[in-house]
Parts: structure tokens; C-alpha cells; sequence
């Protein structure tokens, strides 16, 4: 079966209380699916980290309802235990709805549903709040209640007493525990790697777990029906365009380096698997660590995350920029998304407004600017290696950038533009974005062999674009790629 973990808002301690749980789970030697309804990239790297399997987001926007039920019955039904972290509040979707919510994930899988309350600063005022979520949507199959921040054994009397009106069981109460806190920055939680001592951290989450919660009541819902697993979710999507070339057996498909560290991390695992289901190989690259491309490059696919705290190395990355800038000058098609995007700029302003230099494939400084954040449905303006005139994706934005051109260019926006880049082709403008609450605008750059966007895409939701990538890289995958593309 597996629960699904929900809060009124961002913040109660859904991922601690996943966090928590995967660690207990661990600590039995259960295998354990995570899942995380939403786009996020942050939380699944954690609890990916912690239960040794690639944490699989749950999002009906971005992948369609089909695919999140094949998602969740293929992996978890591989597993021991199932935990699925929800997405801010219980009943938050796109805009004023319920799409995409927690709530719609939980109907749509019939999981039952732990609620976690921040009741740090709580008393009797509880019992309305939790009774009032519970009101909203009775015919879910809600669990119980888990008490986050509780102040001491009286406190959680009062808040467990409180709540007996409601009918719904406190199945544990996590104490105030700043030394627990998740660390955070900008757009999120650190990822595993930021953190210091994470192993040592997950002993800790373990350990809270079994002093306080009713683990012998969660622990029989976390555990899956343990049976065949579903079909592989990547044999039930339908791509919509024709299949890539035939290719002969004994040959091997092309080679594309994703670019993929400290930098470069927001990346679906299901990214690497729809290339390589489509019959590509695939390499990871690090341009953080100055690394030349694999040899026999074929293609690369650059990620999002945060270039900018790392300009002053990105910047002087010369290997790493000169490989990037004959690849592309090659021909080699490009498939970037918003971090990756600004790896392509002639500069990128790190948050002291320090400029470095990047790639300048594309004429254009970055600077940090408005918050752009919410899903987007985006028309295609033009063609890409990946997107065709007038097709029709929905992806999500999260970024605080303002993209300007080079003086040598028109002092607007670089999104509305139609420049040159420098080496191959003239680049026009990708994608009209619509949102709700936002107004529509133009946005992206593109020209036959490269796609740069702000615009986050689960593949899985596209499977186009990842066939179309591979069908591309296997058009100009050529012998010696590597020597001409890391020749400097």
C-alpha cells in the first residue's frame, strides 16, 4: 500500500516526517520507494540519499495521470515499503484548484494519508485546524495525525486531547529540535552533498523515529503488497511522432554527456533512463570539475541547479567552456534547461554581482532578478532540436534571473529577440508561456541544434523530446567527435 504524507502548508515537517520514516524503514533492512508529489528537485535527492533508490516524482501536471499510476505500481510495487511526500499544502494545485495537489495524488492512488501539523505554537487551536482540513475532503482515506515542534510532555498532552474530538489518531510527536532542522537556501532544501555529516544525520532521523512515533501502527500501511511489480511505466507512454531510425544491432547508440554535479543537479532520474530507452548511452559530465567531454559526444543535455554559486569555477573552467563552445560550433545538438541555460550566457553575475565568464554561445549577461515560479503551458514558436512550430508542453519555472543582452544587441529582454549565436545559426525565440495568475510572454532561445530554456520538462510527461534528442545525437554521431570537440 504505502502512505502519502500532507501538511496544511510549506514547512509543517513533511520532510522530516518522510525523512524519518524512510530511516526507520532502513534500519528494519526494508527496501523503501520514496515518491514526491510536485516538480521539486531538492527533497527527492534527499530521500533518494537515504533509501539507496532514485526517489520518483509524482506529478499529474507535468506527467499525466497515466504515467503516475504506472510510476507508482511499477517502482513501489518493487519495494518493501512505499512513502509518498506531498506538495505544500494538502489541498494546493494550480492556482485556486486542487490540480496537481497532494489531495489529487492521494484520490487518484487511494493511499491513506498522515497529516503532519507544526503545532509549535499551538494549543487547543488544533483541534479546528486539523478538523478543518478533515471537513474538506472526508471520503479521503485519512490515518491519523503526526504533532511536529512539540514543546514538552505536556504540550503534547494538551495537543493530543484536543484533537480526540476530531477522531483522528496522533500516531507521533516530533519534539523542537533545532539541531534537526533541514538546512536550506534559495529554490529549497541543500541536496545530500551540501550537507555536513548526512550519513550521521540519518542515524538521527532513525532514532527520533523510534522514540517518537507509532511506528507499530505506521509501519504495516508504509508496507507494500508485495506482489509482481506493474509494467514498466516507459512500455505504456505513447510518444507522438514516428520512431527514431532503425538502427543495426551490433551498433551502438550515441553517446550523450549530461552535464551532472554540485552546479548541475536538477535532473529527474528519469531523464538518463528515457535517453537510454530510446537506445542512447549515456555519460555523466562535469563541467564544475573542468572534465572534457566523453569521448565520442554526441550530444549534451545541461540540467538546472545553481551555476551561480559556483561562477568564479565555472568561469575558469577552460577546458570544460572550450569543449561546450566547439560542440556547438559542430553542430552537436544542445538541450538546456534554466542553470544550464546560463552555463550558455557571455556572463553570468554570481550573488555578490561578481561577472564571470561562461560558455558565449548565447549574447547575454545574467543577473539576479524577479522570482519566476508556477507551471506554464508553452506554445512553440519555432523549431528546436527537440519541439516542433505550434506544439503545446506544459513545464514548470522556478527562477530569480533577469537575462539581458550584450551591448551589441538590442536593449531588451534577450527572450524576445532573434540573435546570432555566436558560431552556428540565428537564434529565435522558443516558447509563449501562460500561467495562471501571470501574464503570457515569450520566452527561451533556439535554432536547429539547440534548445535554451527557463522552462523545467518531465520527460515523462514528453516522451517526444527525449526521442527526438536521441534521433538528433544519431544524426551527427560521428567517429572522433571527442578530439575535435576537446582540442583546445
Amino acid at each position: 500500500m504505502g502512505i502519502i504524507i500532507a501538511a496544511p502548508w510549506s514547512g509543517s515537517g513533511k520532510t522530516l516526517l518522510s525523512l524519518c520514516l524512510t530511516a526507520a524503514l532502513g534500519q528494519r533492512r526494508l527496501t523503501v520507494q520514496t515518491f514526491k508529489v510536485g516538480p521539486d528537485y531538492l527533497d527527492p535527492q534527499l530521500l533518494g540519499a537515504l533509501s539507496g533508490r532514485p526517489c520518483r516524482n509524482l506529478d499529474p501536471l507535468l506527467c499525466g495521470e497515466p504515467w503516475l499510476r504506472a510510476a507508482f505500481h511499477h517502482w513501489g510495487g518493487a519495494a518493501d515499503a512505499c512513502l509518498v511526500e506531498g506538495v505544500m499544502g494538502l489541498y494546493d494545485g494550480l492556482g485556486p484548484s486542487q490540480e496537481g495537489s497532494t489531495a489529487h495524488v492521494a484520490r487518484l492512488l487511494n493511499l491513506p494519508l498522515l497529516f503532519v501539523v507544526d503545532a509549535a505554537r499551538q494549543g487547543a487551536s488544533i483541534r479546528a485546524l486539523v478538523a478543518g482540513f478533515h471537513r474538506q475532503s472526508p471520503e479521503l482515506p485519512w490515518c491519523g495525525v503526526v504533532l511536529n515542534g512539540v514543546g514538552s510532555p505536556r504540550h503534547q498532552h494538551l495537543l493530543t486531547a484536543a484533537l480526540e474530538p476530531t477522531g483522528l489518531p496522533v500516531l507521533g510527536s516530533l519534539p523542537r529540535c533545532g539541531a534537526m532542522a533541514l538546512p536550506s537556501r534559495h529554490l529549497g532544501l541543500l541536496p545530500p552533498a551540501d550537507i555536513h555529516h548526512f550519513p550521521a544525520r540519518c542515524h538521527q532521523l532513525a532514532a527520533m523515529a523510534e522514540r517518537h512515533l507509532d511506528l507499530s501502527r505506521l509501519l504495516p500501511q508504509l508496507q507494500a503488497s508485495r506482489g509482481a511489480p506493474g509494467p514498466s511505466p516507459f512500455l505504456t507512454a505513447s510518444p507522438t511522432d514516428v520512431p527514431p531510425p532503425p538502427r543495426p544491432a551490433a551498433a551502438p547508440g550515441p553517446l550523450l554527456a549530461i552535464a551532472q554535479d554540485q552546479a548541475f543537479c536538477f535532473l529527474y532520474p528519469e531523464q538518463r533512463e528515457w535517453l537510454e530507452h530510446f537506445g542512447a548511452r549515456t555519460r555523466i559530465w562535469s563541467p564544475l570539475a573542468d572534465q572534457p567531454l566523453p569521448e565520442g559526444t554526441a550530444a549534451l543535455v545541461l540540467p538546472g541547479g545553481y551555476p551561480e554559486l559556483h561562477g568564479a569555477t565555472l568561469g575558469q573552467a577552460n577546458r570544460s567552456l572550450r569543449a561546450l563552445q566547439m560542440a556547438h560550433d559542430r553542430g552537436l545538438p544542445i538541450y538546456a534547461e534554466c542553470g544550464g541555460m546560463l552555463l550558455l550566457l557571455g556572463t553570468l553575475h554570481d550573488p555578490d554581482d561578481r561577472p564571470w565568464s561562461m560558455a558565449g554561445i548565447i549574447p547575454g549577461t545574467a543577473r539576479r532578478g524577479a522570482l519566476q515560479l508556477g507551471y506554464r503551458s508553452a506554445l512553440a514558436c519555432g523549431a528546436s532540436p527537440v519541439v516542433r512550430p505550434h506544439e503545446q508542453v506544459v513545464g514548470h519555472e522556478f527562477h530569480h534571473w533577469h537575462v539581458a543582452p550584450e551591448p551589441a544587441h538590442t536593449p531588451q529582454d534577450l527572450s524576445t529577440q532573434s540573435v546570432s549565436a555566436k558560431g552556428v545559426g540565428t537564434l529565435h525565440t522558443l516558447w509563449r508561456l501562460s500561467g495562471w495568475g501571470v501574464p503570457t510572454r515569450t520566452e527561451g532561445l533556439a535554432h536547429g541544434t539547440l534548445h535554451a530554456s527557463w522552462l523545467h520538462l518531465h520527460w515523462s510527461g514528453q516522451p517526444q523530446v527525449p526521442r527526438r534528442l536521441v534521433a538528433a545525437a544519431r544524426r551527427v554521431q560521428k567517429p572522433g567527435v571527442r578530439s575535435r570537440c576537446n582540442s583546445a
